[in-house]
């Protein structure tokens, strides 16, 4: 039975569907599972499974606490029409690798395939624990957690959510799909700084006492959707599960052969959902950690010191805009084998001094990642490059991600393993960059005409959820400084 502790306490045991429910352990730590289990089925036995069954497959492994039928129940309430095509993530082919589409959701990012479930977790998980307060649901973003978030727990019963994003660091149609969110149990809010910022916002607000002591008594207590969560990462395992299976099932690769896997990452979260996969058993040769010019990840994995202590860069890739990488935690328990009392001392270290050093023996636990990143510039000349020859179009990150598995590929002329590549979201949430990279030479127009034009341009449709977003009116107005986090979490809620 998988049972899972925090990071920083391995006594700190809990169930799955507690660690769903609270989200980050009380002492700051990440709640990491007490062992990986294998893969529940062989490769060639779930090359007749659909993504629903291979998804409850995983998920009876990991949430030892949930009947069958409430696995059930959760993944046919997600994974249905909410998705535009039905095989949930479909894989492109591109110059001999594999573009897993992760877009195909309401909000066009990859975060809809965890946040579809989450609130389903959710609901099971307060029944099955006799919680009757209202859950609130608090999360910074960077771009497309937030969305992601509010779609999947807008007008839920029992719940609320409240979503920080940074004003100024995200895309217009990012926030256009924030503050236009019209569910009456969801409240958005920018602030005057950056992701980081809002991120620490949110991790001070989980660990006040006195604040969520106030709050139950108002009848409220607090969880997160952001990757923090391990209800976000399990479902992440599943389309790298699905997609290696998708590639035995077309031929394109034998039962057994590894592939690589290349994720554009900022917090870490996507990415570290492979390495659970490679660890269940599947098929990973390298798993590639993709940055763009806020490096401060690829940096890490070639020198193995962690230091934040740099300028924070707002780039044409903003929802890797990102200094401190929250689910690095899981990976560093990893390499310390284990010890929690040395993962919080490199965690109170990145708190107080803003870096850390990892010992040479850990970072050998860590051989099987490579990393790299990409300049603007790069990413622009990469979605030209591949447009002009292939008509494929990506967005920004996917191909900040494509660029560094070239650079990959240049230093290892010996590997001819195929890439699984992480396409993160759909070009037209970053219509400006994308269009200009692809040579739309246009005055300046709103993102939604822009659209219109990158689409009437490249024959590719403007996905649905832009239509509808164009006529929607704003409903969130409210900005607020990093210091004032608190004070407006208890306003919204306390009237």
């Amino acid at each position: 039975m998988v049972r899972y502790h925090s990071t920083r306490d391995n006594l700190n045991i809990k169930t799955a569907s507690q660690a769903i429910l609270q989200g980050l352990s009380e002492d700051g730590g990440l709640f990491v599972p007490d062992s990986i289990p294998p893969l529940p089925y062989t490769i060639s036995d779930m090359t007749s499974m659909s993504y629903q069954d291979i998804a409850k497959a995983v998920f009876k492994e990991y949430l030892s606490d949930f009947t069958d039928e409430e696995i059930e129940y959760c993944v046919d309430s997600a994974y249905d029409e909410k998705f535009s095509d039905d095989s949930i993530v479909p894989l492109s082919q591109v110059d001999g690798d594999y573009y897993m589409e992760l877009y195909h959701g309401k909000t066009m990012a990859f975060k809809d395939i965890a946040l579809s479930i989450l609130p389903y977790f959710m609901k099971v998980s307060a029944k099955k624990n006799g919680i009757k307060d209202e859950i609130v649901i608090l999360t910074a973003t960077s771009g497309d957690t937030g969305k992601a978030a509010l779609s999947g727990f807008s007008d839920v019963e029992g719940t609320r959510i409240i979503v920080f994003y940074p004003k100024d660091g995200v895309s217009d149609i990012q926030k256009d799909q924030m503050i236009k969110e019209p569910g009456k149990n969801t409240y958005v809010f920018g602030i005057d700084g950056n992701f980081d910022e809002a991120q620490s916002g949110v991790k001070e607000i989980f660990s006040d006492a006195v604040l969520k002591e106030k709050l139950k008594k108002e009848g409220f207590i607090l969880s997160s959707a952001n990757s923090i969560n391990i209800g976000r990462l399990l479902p992440q395992i599943v389309y790298y599960i699905n997609s290696y299976v998708s590639l035995v099932s077309f031929g394109r690769i034998k039962d057994g052969d590894e592939v690589n896997v290349c994720v554009p990452t900022g917090n870490f979260g996507n990415i570290l959902a492979s390495f659970y996969a490679k660890l269940m058993g599947l098929p990973i040769g390298k798993l590639v950690v993709a940055s763009n010019e806020n490096h401060v990840l690829s940096d890490f994995f070639k020198s193995g010191e962690y230091d934040s202590n740099r300028e924070f860069l707002v780039t044409n890739s903003p929802s890797m805009d990102i200094l401190v990488s929250s689910n690095l935690e899981r990976l560093i328990f990893h390499a310390l084998l284990g010890s929690t009392s040395q993962t919080k001392k490199y965690m109170e270290e990145l708190s107080s001094d803003g870096k850390y050093k990892l010992p040479f023996l850990s970072m050998d636990e860590l051989s099987d990642f490579y990393a790299d990143y990409a300049t603007e510039e790069e990413t622009v000349e990469v979605i030209k490059d591949i447009y002009e020859r292939t008509s494929y179009l990506i967005d920004t990150h996917t191909a900040v991600a494509s660029k560094v598995v070239r650079k990959y590929k240049e230093s290892h002329k010996d590997d001819d393993r195929v890439f699984l590549i992480a396409s993160t979201a759909s070009p037209f949430k970053f219509s400006d960059t994308v269009s200009k990279a692809i040579g739309i030479k246009e005055e300046e127009c709103d993102p939604y005409n822009l659209c219109e034009k990158l689409s009437s341009y490249t024959h590719f449709e403007v996905p649905k959820p832009i239509c509808e977003l164009k006529e929607m009116k704003v409903v969130h107005k409210t900005t607020c400084k990093k210091e004032e986090m608190k004070e407006v979490v208890l306003n919204s809620l306390i009237k």
